[in-house]
């Protein structure tokens, strides 16, 4: 990818050895546009926090690091039954044995004991190897999101329903984009991504909830965006409800299996609002200058002045900036032929900097010094773009 613009390269001293930096910021350079009212961050900023290192599975399918193990084969500790008649809450009914949980009919859903809003889902089901019934009466059951948005669980090899009600369907809503199904008796998986509905304080919708979802490696579900809560032969309606609720496994009478389940909690994909935008260039900006007040060569303090302009405006430090710009670009051009060339690097990284300054016309600018540093340059005969 081609790199247009060079912000600034902060040098951390020796005193400053313990700052979230890396000890190689010196060699390192900031690309890109910088921040505006919805980017808290440049493109390619180096300011921006590093996302953190979770161990992946040991093979595919098997949770990371940061997962919570839901089912892992051995117990229901992680879940509770809900009674069909009465929705009262008691230890899990369902059967464990050779690795798998299995639905034991009429004995109510399964439903965890941890609550979870924005998530990813990794889960993997089996229907009966004996075929009974048809339609919606073969090996049904169903993955209940927050308690309420239903991703459909069915035998559907070579068994036709309604489409928005066969597996991977957003039950009552949305079909899958393909049938995907497995012949009955064989492990299936789903790997879902899932966004709850926001709401307001009055309940209005402010964001309506989403779900991408694959089936055995193929998507089925890509973002689709819910139209309300799922139902049964009505059409779906949101009721406002809370940021996160239990994950939910449907008893629909058939002895359904399932294993390997396991859950990642997610941020939400809400974008920062532009006073959270405003916060987070304040905090960035507010930290290079308790750098710059502590920084022990000159050079590396005027860059990180410059550096906190580019996240927020400062008055005192615009003064400064502008100063030890002033300043640098009147010692620069009193360089002598030797030293020229023995600070050529420097003097062109520099020379960028101000340039960046002037070009997103960024508080403190226009820079003169980038004007005399290229005036000098020139005169030495060094090239630059």
């Amino acid at each position: 990818m081609k790199r247009t613009r060079i912000l600034i390269v902060p040098v951390v001293s020796v005193a400053l050895a313990t700052v979230a930096r890396d000890a190689s910021a010196a060699d390192r350079k900031f690309y890109g546009d910088p921040p505006d009212e919805t980017h808290a961050w440049c493109v390619h900023d180096l300011n921006r926090p590093q996302p953190p290192i979770v161990k992946p599975g040991d093979a595919p399918g098997q949770p990371p690091a940061d997962a919570i193990v839901l089912f892992d084969g051995k117990n229901l500790d992680e879940w509770v039954s809900v009674e069909k008649k009465g929705g009262g809450v008691i230890p899990a009914q369902w059967a464990v044995k050779d690795g798998f949980m299995e639905v034991v009919p009429k004995t109510g859903i399964l439903r965890t004991k941890k609550e979870f809003g924005a998530c990813q889902l990794h889960i993997e089901w089996a229907t009966p190897s004996v075929v009974e019934g048809e339609s919606q009466g073969r090996g049904n059951s169903g993955v209940f999101f927050m308690g309420k948005y239903e991703l459909q669980v069915l035998d559907c090899h070579n068994n036709v329903t309604y489409a928005d009600g066969g597996a991977g369907s957003v039950y009552g809503q949305n079909p899958p984009q393909v049938n995907v199904c497995r012949p009955p008796g064989q492990w299936q998986t789903y790997d879902v991504i899932f966004h709850p509905t926001r709401f307001d304080e009055a309940g209005n919708v402010i964001e309506p909830g989403t779900i991408t979802a694959f089936q055995n490696g193929a998507l089925v579900q890509d973002h689709w965006v819910y139209e309300g809560l799922g139902g049964h032969r009505a059409r779906a309606k949101f009721a406002k409800h809370g940021e996160k609720g239990p994950l939910e496994l449907q008893d629909h009478n058939n002895p359904t299996r399932f294993r390997n389940i396991w859950i990642r909690e997610l941020a939400s994909n809400a974008k920062p609002t532009r006073e959270q935008v405003a916060k987070q260039r304040q905090e960035i900006a507010a930290k290079l200058r308790a750098e710059a007040g502590q920084a022990k060569d000159p050079l590396a303090e005027m860059k990180l002045w410059l550096e906190s302009l580019v996240y927020a405006e400062d008055s005192a430090t615009v003064v400064k900036a502008q100063k030890m710009a002033s300043e640098y670009a009147d010692s620069a051009s009193k360089l002598d032929d030797a030293a020229a060339k023995a600070r050529e690097g420097e003097l062109l990284e520099m020379r960028s900097v101000f340039k960046y300054m002037n070009d997103n016309k960024l508080p403190g600018s226009p820079y003169a010094a980038q004007q005399k540093i290229e005036g000098f340059l020139k005169a030495k005969g060094v090239k630059f773009k």
